[in-house]
């Protein structure tokens, strides 16, 4: 089993251990500090896997706020190749706690436009631009509609490269590698893929999935050597993905549990917020149930299910209980019910499938 816990060296974890120092003279405080901000800024998570295809679930939630699950966001890790699909609010921050450097996100897949999915884009991208050696802009590869996306990230953030480029020199933070550039792919039919992205012993495929009225929206397909996962993105149950996520080692997908949201629909209409009630309304038909994230894994006869972006937020063990009632009846593989750090290693020229929490 792969030990996890030594990779992990955040600097606010140096920065906790020099609190509890309280009887320490100065010099000896700031010695602990260097030594600690050292091993944090070279961790190297990646270098540290065997070959293979490793999956670290940076955002586990929603849209609502949630202390163990941010957005949306999965940070994969195939031989020497780091890229995101989605990137949620906390995705960066989450990448950093768990040893991973911004400088090594080669490029992001968006799943579709829902804020949620997007929002923490121009903070990875700056991260990686200051923190990286790339002489291009962090690619963002997503269906028709990603120039547009990238567009806006670009003209609300190019006022900040200007700052940072006059601050910190053209060897630090070069203009040619600031910010993002789109590549679109037209959205795949029923029963069809588009390759996103192709690369020696790594192949991308894109899907489409059900999620309407949000339109376009795509599932992944990632393969790299002998191991594969599928990501959902946000969808209802899908006989597309299913069909598609076919006989991959491990299936990411998304859920809602219709019975919490329909608790919060009822506390909404109790209390008069029509806004929160129309909400909670709408959104459990454009969203499979847990139990439907299961009998999909189970269809598509899947190795393991990792269920992500999950909704609502479940802050006490009762209501994850109820969130996951049924699913192990409807999957006989291996289930996990994400958080923030949830980390999946599958080495290449194996049948293992590791899950652990960073």
């Amino acid at each position: 089993m792969l030990d996890l816990r030594r990779h992990i060296t955040p600097i606010w974890i140096a920065l906790l251990s020099i609190a509890t120092l309280t009887t320490g003279c100065t010099d000896t405080i700031l010695g602990v500090m260097g030594r600690q901000v050292e091993q944090a800024m070279s961790s190297d998570l990646p270098s540290s896997l065997p070959d293979g295809l490793h999956v670290l679930v940076c955002g586990a939630g929603g849209p609502l706020p949630d202390a163990k699950r941010s957005s949306a966001c999965l940070l994969v890790i195939a031989g020497d190749t780091v890229l995101l699909v989605d990137v949620g609010s906390g995705s960066a921050r989450n990448m950093a706690f768990a040893g991973i450097q911004p400088g090594l996100i080669e490029r992001v897949l968006l799943t579709h436009f829902h804020s949620d999915h997007i929002d923490g884009l121009g903070e990875v991208a700056t991260l990686r631009w200051a923190g990286g050696d790339w002489e291009q802009p962090l690619a963002v590869h997503g269906p028709e509609g990603v120039a547009e996306i990238v567009s806006g990230f670009n003209l609300a953030y190019r006022r900040d490269q200007i700052y940072r480029t006059a601050h910190h020199g053209l060897e630090v933070t070069p203009p040619s590698s600031a910010g993002l550039s789109a590549t679109a792919f037209a959205l795949p039919g029923e029963g069809k893929t588009s390759i996103v992205f192709e690369r020696g012993d790594l192949r991308i495929t894109a899907f489409a999935v059900d999620h309407e009225p949000v339109s376009p929206a795509v599932g992944y397909r990632i393969e790299y050597k002998d191991r594969s996962i599928a990501i959902s993105g946000d969808t209802a149950k899908s006989s597309n993905l299913i069909r598609s996520a076919h006989g991959v080692d491990v299936l990411f997908h998304e859920a809602l549990s219709r019975t919490l949201v329909g608790v919060m629909n009822q506390a909404a209409v109790n209390v008069g917020n029509a806004g929160m009630a129309k909400i909670t309304a709408d959104i459990v038909d454009y969203h499979a149930s847990p139990v439907e994230a299961a009998e999909s894994a189970q269809e598509a006869e899947v190795g393991a299910l990792v269920i992500y972006h999950v909704v609502p937020p479940l802050p006490i063990a009762p209501l994850e209980r109820i969130f996951e009632k049924g699913v192990r009846d409807a999957f006989d593989g291996k289930v996990e019910i994400a958080v923030d750090g949830t980390f999946v290693s599958l080495p290449a020229g194996s049948d293992e499938i590791e899950i652990d929490e960073l």
